[in-house]
């Protein structure tokens, strides 16, 4: 089962918006929100939430990507989010989370017996390229038991 399909099956959220899986890396990750007018705001695109499930999903991806081989002994968790809205969004777009620190330099971290912290950054872009959004999303790796 691809990381996509995975999330797919157990967060209900990515269901409800029909968030699409393009690609899952452990150093990338992209998603795609299709445009649908149940999701849309008050000028026509896709509302804020939409947008910051988007930007959420796509850095909780690449984040399981990187990771997903130390589930047995760390949970991943989202410790901080900021987003800004630079442009207006319309129609279909794409969220491209970005893993902000080595992986290595993470694990070793959580291998010390620390709780690491690392952020991924997330540009939104509608289908003409234009960033309509950015977004950080600080991560950590707690430890299990």
């Amino acid at each position: 089962m691809s990381i996509g399909e995975m999330l797919a099956a157990t967060v209900p959220m990515v269901r409800t918006l029909n968030l699409e899986y393009l690609e899952t890396g452990p150093e990338r990750a992209v998603l795609a929100l299709p445009d649908q007018s149940e999701y849309r705001n008050h000028v026509g695109g896709p509302h804020a939430g939409a947008m910051f499930t988007l930007g959420e999903s796509a850095s909780g991806a690449v984040v399981l990507a990187a990771f997903g081989d130390q589930l047995s002994r760390a949970v991943p968790l989202p410790v901080h989010a900021e987003i800004a809205f630079k442009k207006i969004a319309l129609g279909p777009v794409t969220a491209t989370a970005t893993l902000g620190r080595p992986a290595a330099e993470v694990v070793a971290e959580l291998d010390e017996g620390l709780r690491p912290e690392f952020p991924v950054t997330v540009a939104v872009r509608r289908e003409d390229g234009a960033v309509t959004g950015e977004m950080t999303v600080t991560w950590t790796l707690r430890p299990s038991g």
